[in-house]
């Protein structure tokens, strides 16, 4: 790993050969504290997913994105890969799901690529998984590898608490995208990509409420449809857009009992379901629409709610994570009081105070700036 040496006016970087460059400390201490760790940071990403089109775990293409901006050299590790686009100085390692190789050859890849890799990192940042902190734990450890686990979830089990022994930073969005209570969580905010999630430029001129989200009872979709069936009668010429897809067979059954009820109560017209939309292609949907519905109960912060914002679409949901984020009038706690809310909303312009939430708060930049910084410390 390099080290600084200030001499004087210059500072000096000793790279990992032991070949000295000089760098002007005047100009260089202008700059902002992640873009000085450009020159010596090395980190690996370990996470599910590196695909740009992938509808849930598309967004975090854009991380790593953001992540290259500020280091040397990033090597990512991820159960499956499908596209992407990342600059030189990322290396992505998949396990070898999209081959559909055995959950043993998953294992060996991930101890193979640890330990290959070695030289080329300096910190290991893992992305929600608490299985991958624990399954590298201890060699990362041995390694004097330092372990940063993002994590933003209710849940708290048995794996979550393996983990948190094990690393040596938690960072998390909100205090309830965290559970568990210890002194290594550091609340520093969500991560959207302000640059792609971009406000409209004309109001939209239809009555758009949207749903984004798997296809789940957990969901509670067919409350959505419900609510949106009542507020039919109001204004009879808005829409509903679904997007989101179901992933195990009891969320296949729950789509077609949905789209059942869609068809038994005449509602083809005004209910549109969209499917999988890779997170890349989602701000133009949310440009169309005026009210994003949420009746999610996960108690951390949802980001399709977040992405949202930054359109500066309105929002009406149910998620008590968003009570010390967005105004009273946003949040409900029952259906009449969500009804009277939406027809309340599809009635209003558009504010722009929910990307200014967004931007002073849960911006992509600001997030991995934010990690970059606490990482040298």
């Amino acid at each position: 790993m390099a080290e600084f040496k200030i001499i004087d006016d210059f500072i000096a970087v000793e790279s990992s050969c032991h070949s000295f460059f000089i760098l002007e400390k005047s100009n260089l201490l202008k700059e902002s504290p992640p873009l000085m760790l450009k020159i010596f940071m090395k980190i690996l990403i370990v996470t599910q997913k590196v695909d740009e089109n992938n509808d849930i775990l598309g967004f975090f293409h854009e991380w790593i994105r953001e992540f290259a901006i500020y280091c040397k050299q990033i090597t990512v590790i991820c159960l499956q890969k499908g596209e992407f686009d990342l600059p030189s100085n990322v290396k992505v390692l998949s396990l070898g799901k999209e081959v559909k190789q055995s959950r043993l050859k998953y294992v060996f890849n991930f101890f193979r690529y640890v330990w290959s890799e070695r030289k080329q990192y300096d910190f290991v940042f893992v992305h929600m998984n608490p299985e991958y902190v624990i399954l590298g734990g201890i060699l990362w450890k041995i390694l004097n590898k330092k372990i940063i686990f993002w994590y933003t979830h209710k849940s708290v089990g048995l794996k979550l608490r393996i983990s948190e022994k094990l690393a040596d930073k938690i960072f998390t969005a909100s205090e309830k995208s965290f559970r568990l209570k210890s002194k290594k969580v550091e609340i520093i905010g969500h991560g959207i990509n302000t640059k792609n999630f971009i406000p409209a430029i004309c109001e939209p001129n239809s009555n758009i409420i949207l749903s984004v989200g798997r296809i789940s009872p957990t969901k509670r979709q067919i409350e959505i449809i419900k609510i949106f069936k009542d507020v039919l009668t109001s204004i009879p010429d808005c829409k509903l857009y679904i997007v989101g897809s179901p992933i195990l067979e009891i969320d296949k059954r729950y789509e077609k009992n949905l789209k059942n009820y869609v068809k038994k109560n005449d509602l083809d017209e005004r209910i549109v379901f969209f499917g999988s939309v890779a997170n890349k292609k989602m701000p133009n949907i949310f440009q169309q629409s005026k009210v994003l519905i949420n009746l999610s109960m996960t108690g951390s912060l949802d980001k399709d709610v977040l992405e949202a914002m930054s359109c500066n679409v309105h929002i009406v949901t149910t998620n008590e994570a968003f009570k010390n984020v967005l105004p009273d009038k946003n949040t409900a706690n029952d259906f009449a009081e969500i009804k009277n809310k939406i027809l309340y909303f599809l009635k209003q312009p558009r504010y722009d105070v929910y990307r200014t939430i967004i931007l002073e708060q849960h911006s992509l930049s600001s997030l991995v700036k934010k990690i970059i910084s606490k990482l040298s410390k």
